[in-house]
Parts: C-alpha cells; sequence; structure tokens
C-alpha cells in the first residue's frame, strides 16, 4: 500500500463536495487558512487539493508531491487488437467497444466542459449483459472494479492500488469490506468503520477536523483521538423545529471533540437564539466571497428572465427613464417582451450568450429580481457576486440568501421600492449604506474571522 498522505493541521471534513461545501472550502483558501480537504463521499473526479477518503489509502491523490497523470480520453481505453473504440454520437450519452459489430463494452462518460473523459467502462458478456464495471479516476487509471452475476446483480467491489493491486474488497451481497494493508488484513462491517480506520491510519487524530455535517462526518470526529476539543461543526442547513440532538450535545459540552458550532445560513441564525443555544459554544460565520468588482454608482440595472411575466416592469421602466435597463434571457423572446424595446432606456438581448452576459453582470451596478418562473444563469448569485444592488418582489424572489431583507417588497409595495431606488440612485452615501446592508444580510465575511474561529474551536 502506499505511505498516508501527510495532512495538515487541520482537515475540512465532507460528507460531499456538494455547492456549500465548496464555499466553505474557498474561504478557508480566502482566508489563507492551511487544511487538507477530504471527502467521504467516493468521487474520483475531484479538483486538484481536494482528497477522497480513499486517496488516504489508496494513494491516487499525490506521490512525492507530483500529480500521478490525467483524466483519460474515450481512445485511450486499452482493448484488444482489430477491437473499435466509436465516442458515441448523436443521443447515445455512451461510447461503444466493438468486435466485428459485437458489442464488447460501454463507455459512459464525466460531465465536463472537456468531452470525452471515461469515469466508467462496462464490458459486456455475448448476450449483452454487463459483467465488469472499471472505474477511472481523475488520474486516467482504474481504481475501481465491480463485477455482476450473470442476472446483472452487483456482486461485490474491488479497489485497486496505483500499481494495480487489490487493496479493498466489498461484498455486495453482505456489505463486509476486507482492507489488505501491507502485512495486515483488516474487517470492517461498515463503511464507515473502514473510513475512520483510514483518517486514524493517516494521523487526522492529532489534527482539528472541521466539519459540516451530523452524520459520517459528526461519527467519526466523535470516535477520534478525544484529547482535545478543538474541532467545529459548521451548520449550513436551517434550524426549524429545534436543534438537532447531536447538536445539543455540541452546545452542552458532551461531544468528546467539537467545542463549537458555527452558523452558516441566515435563516438558522435568525431561530438560534429563541431555541436556547449556548453562545459559547454557538456563533455565526458566513463565506468569504471572490467578488468581481465594486459598485461603480453607475444608473445600469439588468434583469435575466425566460418568463414574459416580469413584475412590473413596464412601470419600472417608466418611473427611472435615466436609468438603462438591461434585459436578457437565453431563450427567444415573446412580442410582449419585445415590445419594451420601444423604450430608449431598454436594450433587449433574447438568446444571449456567456460572454454578453459577463459584459452584462460588469457594467450594471443594480438587478432586479422581478421576473416570474425560474431563475436563470444563477443571476441573483452573480449579481451578488458583482456588487450589483439587489431589489426584488416577495413573489418573485429567486435566492433570498443573498438579498437583505429591506430590499424585499410585496408586489402591492411598488410604490416603496421605487422610492428606495430613487433614494440610492441619488445619493451615494445611501447607496453605500444599503449595500453593506446587503453583504451583512449575506453574512460575507472577512478573512480574519476564520482565522479567529480556527484559533478558539475549543
Amino acid at each position: 500500500m502506499a505511505e498516508p498522505i501527510v495532512l495538515k493541521d487541520t482537515i475540512l471534513l465532507l460528507d460531499s463536495y456538494s455547492q456549500n461545501a465548496i464555499r466553505l472550502h474557498e474561504s478557508f483558501l480566502r482566508a489563507g487558512c492551511s487544511c487538507s480537504v477530504v471527502v467521504l463521499e467516493e468521487d474520483p473526479f475531484l479538483p486538484e487539493g481536494v482528497m477522497s477518503v480513499y486517496d488516504l489509502f489508496l494513494g491516487y491523490f499525490q506521490e512525492e508531491g507530483r500529480q500521478l497523470g490525467k483524466p483519460r480520453f474515450f481512445n485511450e481505453i486499452p482493448v484488444p487488437d482489430h477491437w473499435s473504440i466509436h465516442a458515441g454520437v448523436g443521443e447515445a450519452d455512451y461510447g461503444r467497444i466493438t468486435c466485428q459489430h459485437e458489442e464488447k463494452g460501454r463507455i459512459y462518460y464525466w460531465e465536463s466542459p472537456k468531452k470525452w473523459l471515461v469515469k466508467t467502462v462496462d464490458w459486456l458478456d455475448g448476450r449483452g449483459g454487463v459483467r465488469f464495471r472499471d472505474h477511472y479516476n481523475r488520474y486516467g487509471a482504474v481504481y475501481a472494479r465491480t463485477c455482476y452475476d450473470n442476472q446483472g446483480r452487483e456482486q461485490g467491489r474491488t479497489w485497486l492500488t496505483a500499481a494495480g493491486q487489490e487493496a479493498i474488497v466489498e461484498n455486495a451481497v453482505t456489505g463486509d469490506l476486507i482492507v489488505n494493508d501491507k502485512e495486515l488484513v483488516k474487517f470492517f462491517r461498515h463503511k464507515r468503520d473502514m473510513m475512520l480506520y483510514f483518517l486514524n491510519r493517516a494521523g487526522a487524530g492529532r489534527r482539528q477536523i472541521c466539519y459540516n455535517s451530523l452524520g459520517d462526518p459528526f461519527w467519526i470526529s466523535g470516535r477520534l483521538d478525544p484529547s482535545s476539543k478543538r474541532d467545529i461543526l459548521f451548520w449550513q442547513e436551517a434550524v426549524e423545529e429545534g436543534i438537532p440532538e447531536s447538536m445539543q450535545g455540541i452546545l452542552e459540552g458532551r461531544a468528546p471533540r467539537t467545542g463549537k458550532v458555527l452558523l452558516q445560513k441566515r435563516g438558522a441564525c435568525g431561530s438560534w437564539a429563541g431555541l436556547g443555544a449556548d453562545g459559547a459554544r454557538a456563533g455565526r460565520l458566513g463565506y468569504i466571497y471572490d467578488f468581481k468588482k465594486e459598485n461603480g454608482h453607475g444608473s445600469e440595472a439588468l434583469i435575466c428572465t425566460n418568463s414574459e411575466r416580469i413584475e412590473h416592469c413596464e412601470e419600472l421602466i417608466r418611473a427611472f427613464p435615466g436609468m438603462h435597463f438591461h434585459i436578457a434571457a437565453v431563450t427567444l423572446m415573446s412580442p410582449k417582451l419585445m415590445s419594451l424595446d420601444a423604450y430608449s432606456n431598454v436594450s433587449l438581448y433574447p438568446c444571449v450568450q456567456q460572454p454578453m452576459l459577463d459584459k452584462l453582470f460588469l457594467c450594471c451596478d443594480y438587478y432586479f429580481d422581478i421576473n416570474h418562473w425560474t431563475e436563470i444563469v444563477s443571476a441573483v448569485y452573480q449579481a451578488f457576486l458583482h456588487k450589483q444592488l439587489i431589489f426584488a418582489f416577495s413573489e418573485t424572489i429567486h435566492n433570498r440568501e443573498y438579498v437583505a431583507d429591506a430590499h424585499v417588497y410585496p408586489v402591492g409595495e411598488f410604490d416603496r421600492m421605487v422610492s428606495d431606488v430613487k433614494e440610492v440612485m441619488e445619493d451615494g452615501e445611501a447607496l453605500e449604506r444599503h449595500l453593506r446592508l446587503q453583504l451583512e444580510d449575506a453574512m460575507a465575511e472577512e478573512g480574519q474571522a476564520y482565522l479567529e474561529a480556527l484559533c478558539c474551536g475549543g
């Protein structure tokens, strides 16, 4: 087996590399917090700098500080002479491996901007059934193989080292796992017990664990070396009906290692005080965002929509002849929307492409989240990152997390929205005050807050 990866003093332990997990990791990086990022979910295509818990044992993450390889392209799959590989075109979402027109295998791809990167290959028997599935990782290696019986039922999976040696064997029927660790053979009933073994083997018990779930990460934290209470739970969900029992144990000081809970969702913070949380062990900490620009105090406004129903749109255009409204859609626009082109302070962008959207987010300083139906292009989040002042109706708002409560109005209070927009357009100090309010409600943080939180974990 590969030697254990040397982990940093702080470990960010995540169930999966979800969007919230990514924002937490990026906040650590922007604050200059050095950490190792370990994901419990099996994910062979994690980005560089992030490792699966399996990497701790299989050794694919790094070798003497260098990357081992790159993702495998479809035509790089090893096949016998005279076999053919077809990428897959048209409606087919998989490639094919054939020999004299007989299908021998199917290639499934990883979702990536770069096409045709291999995720798995199914090898077929003479009847077209899957007998083996090879799993490829981000380094282009077969890191695991799943076998099936002649009825297509999964029988087990074997994980392989970079040298192709059997490292982990799972019985799909019983769930038992066997780990070959050099001269040791370890037996586990559950995957999380195996993960705990990998983390202990890598020295995680001597590190600070920061985690974002009361599932397996919390369970693992509670079973590592309990010599200090430095671990921190970053809670990224709502607190609706009460504090979860396991979190209550942290707040009462009963968790073996976790000394603090940090809330990262605005709604949870609003409920926190009324639930009797101990302020000594609970706090709030948002994210550090990568803002793209400062607000330029200009008079350009953006609306992104794929619906012709834009609440009070024409009234807003007439109320602010000095503001230029850019209305963008990734589809064709209806005649009703196209008729707005009659106003000199309106520009329309049907079937808008990404380069133009990028320019619009950069040039505009206001965003109106007033379109009905679904949000497109993560517009509210993008407006927030571009420091646009965001206004919305409670009936149309798509992502309240990034909009200040004071900037959300019932449709019936349109006149109040107009009054507030007029104030910030005429008074630069008022605009800056409202922008600060937007940042505060979105829980935007500075790097120092993260550094202090990690130092005060216990």
